[in-house]
Order: structure tokens, then C-alpha cells, then sequence
């Protein structure tokens, strides 16, 4: 059965983001090892272009990328370190006005030795959420989790992620998991979005997991006065709050690199952390915009900017390598 480049890329992604091993997750999708690995390599290669069927003989490289914005690449790579090749490729498409694609960035960042190995580490498909929102404010995702703050003991984070957006409403850092610290982060998250005041036909559903604080009758009682639909997640089962979680792991591994002293320090590295996440950081699950952009409506027009940039670049680039043809 021939590929396309994209399903060859796209079975890579699935594996690598996979919780099986690189072998069972390729018995359980049909793909011979063989074929996995011969696309691997090439795609380490070359690129998305690697991974093109060879059946025919290119005939000539109008789409090669200018050197100067190789070197683009490269120095933009060096001055943002924090930024994976594929936000790599959106930050230059955005910042520079100019696109170039996630794979020309990978291929040209391997080329220097700036490539690290991948990370697999995400869930599998059928752990996703069976019924995806449409639209802002129409279900929260809620949840704790923990730090050590150097000789004060554990301190605790609730977190209300609005599910459309993946954009983080409100956070309070708090010394006890209990039902009041919950309904205390959703009387400053009603605030925040206006929807406490406001006549709203639907007011959020909220998504919790079955913490004693989330079961309590005091949340409960809250919530029905609010006029808060309530869900919870099946026992022992958290991808149902997938992004959630997925937020805190990403969170965790930066706040996390450093050692707090005070709870002051800890919330300041909390806060820049939500900022960078809500603001800067492109999501892939979200076209590879922020959360912000989605929640303030943003994206569409982002993305048509995009398409004209890439349009632009496309002409400029064929210009330009034709007339180095002669």
C-alpha cells in the first residue's frame, strides 16, 4: 500500500506520541517495523520532503530555502531555546513574516546539531474526550496538584482550564485540598470571566476527577446554588481530564527545575508560567496559537494570515530560485 508523505508523518507522530511500545502500537495500526523505520530515517533526513515516494526523479529545487533565511532559522533557534521546531516554525511565520514549514525547521536545525531526541510521552487516541466542546465557557476542567516549598511543607494548586480554549481562567496556590479552596477558585474564575453577574442561558460545566473534595456535599451544594452542572471523570481514569493534566505535566517540567524557598517565589514562577502559557506558547491541538487566541477570538484571523504569508513566501521563494537557475 503506497503513502503519502502526511500519512507517513502522521503514523510517525502517532508512535511517538504513543503510551505503548514502539512495537505494539505499530501491530496495533498494521505498519511493519521495516516501513516505520525506513520512514524515520528519512524523514530525520530530509524532512517531510524525505519522506516523499521516489518513483519519479525531482526535477529541480524551486522551493529550496534562501540561505539567509537558513541562517534566520538557525539564530532565531539559538536566541529561543524554549521553542520546539514546531513552534519554532509558527514563531518565524508570525514574528518574521515569513513561513517556513515544522520539517524544513527540523531538517535545518538536525543539520546544526540542534535537534534532541523526542520524548515519547502522550496518550493514545482512544483516551481523548468523547464529546469535544464548541465553543468557550461551555465546560471547565478543574483539578489540584502539589509542590514543596523549602521548610514551609506542601502547598496546593487549583487550576480552572477552560476546555475549547485550553486557556487557564484562574489558579490559587492554597495550603489544603478542601471543598472551600475549590469553591473559593471558582467564585475568582466567575469573577474573572464576568459570567457571575451575567444572564447567561448556560452557565459552565464543570469536569472534576473523584477527590474527596470534588464528592463533598459542600461543592455540591455550592454548585447547585450557582446553577453549575457538575462531571466527573470515570475512578482511576485521568485522561478524562486529559488537558488538565497534560497542562500540569508541562507545567511541572519548568516550574519545577527550580527549588522554592518561599510561597511567594513559588506563585511568582506560577504566574510567569501561566502568562507564557496563555500568551506565548502555540498549541498544536489549537492550529499552533495560544490559548489566548483562541479565547478571545483570535484564531481565525491568525490563521487567514497565515495562509496569505505562506502564499507570499511561496511566490517569493520560486522567484528567487529561478532566477539563481539563470
Amino acid at each position: 500500500m503506497m503513502r503519502t508523505a502526511s500519512e507517513k508523518l502522521a503514523i510517525i507522530r502517532l508512535v511517538e506520541d504513543s503510551e505503548l511500545s514502539v512495537r505494539r502500537t505499530l501491530d496495533e495500526i498494521k505498519v511493519s517495523r521495516t516501513s516505520f523505520y525506513r520512514w524515520y530515517g528519512a524523514y530525520e533526513e530530509g524532512g517531510l520532503e524525505g519522506l516523499e515516494n521516489q518513483g519519479r526523479s525531482s526535477r529541480h529545487h524551486w522551493n529550496r530555502i534562501p540561505d539567509s533565511v537558513r541562517s534566520l532559522i538557525v539564530a532565531v533557534a539559538l536566541d529561543r531555546p524554549d521553542l520546539t521546531p514546531r513552534e519554532l516554525a509558527w514563531h518565524i511565520t508570525d514574528t518574521h513574516d515569513y513561513f517556513v514549514s515544522e520539517s524544513s525547521v527540523y531538517r535545518i536545525l538536525k543539520a546544526h546539531d540542534l535537534i534532541t531526541s523526542p520524548q515519547f510521552t502522550v496518550m493514545s487516541a482512544s483516551d481523548t474526550f468523547q464529546h469535544p466542546t464548541s465553543r468557550v465557557h461551555e465546560l471547565w476542567q478543574t483539578d489540584f496538584t502539589y509542590f514543596r516549598v523549602v521548610g514551609w511543607g506542601w502547598y496546593f494548586l487549583s487550576t480552572i482550564l477552560d476546555d475549547y480554549s485550553r486557556y487557564i481562567i484562574t489558579w490559587r496556590l492554597t495550603t489544603t485540598m478542601a471543598a472551600a479552596d475549590v469553591t473559593g477558585t471558582l467564585e475568582d474564575a466567575l469573577e474573572a470571566t464576568g459570567l457571575s453577574d451575567a444572564r447567561v442561558r448556560h452557565k459552565p460545566r464543570l469536569l472534576s476527577d473523584n477527590g474527596p473534595c470534588y464528592i463533598s456535599g459542600e461543592l455540591k451544594g455550592w454548585l447547585k446554588k450557582q446553577d453549575i452542572e457538575h462531571t466527573r471523570g470515570a475512578p482511576y481514569h485521568p485522561q478524562t481530564q486529559g488537558k488538565i493534566e497534560r497542562y500540569h505535566r508541562s507545567m511541572k517540567n519548568v516550574v519545577k527545575l527550580e527549588n522554592y524557598y518561599y510561597p511567594w517565589e513559588l506563585e511568582k514562577a506560577l504566574a510567569e508560567w501561566v502568562e507564557h502559557y496563555n500568551h506565548e506558547r502555540y498549541h498544536e491541538s489549537l492550529d499552533n496559537v495560544t490559548p489566548a487566541d483562541v479565547y478571545e477570538g483570535r484564531r481565525n484571523d491568525i490563521l487567514d494570515q497565515r495562509a496569505l504569508v505562506k502564499a507570499r513566501t511561496m511566490t517569493k521563494r520560486k522567484i528567487h530560485n529561478l532566477q539563481l537557475a539563470g
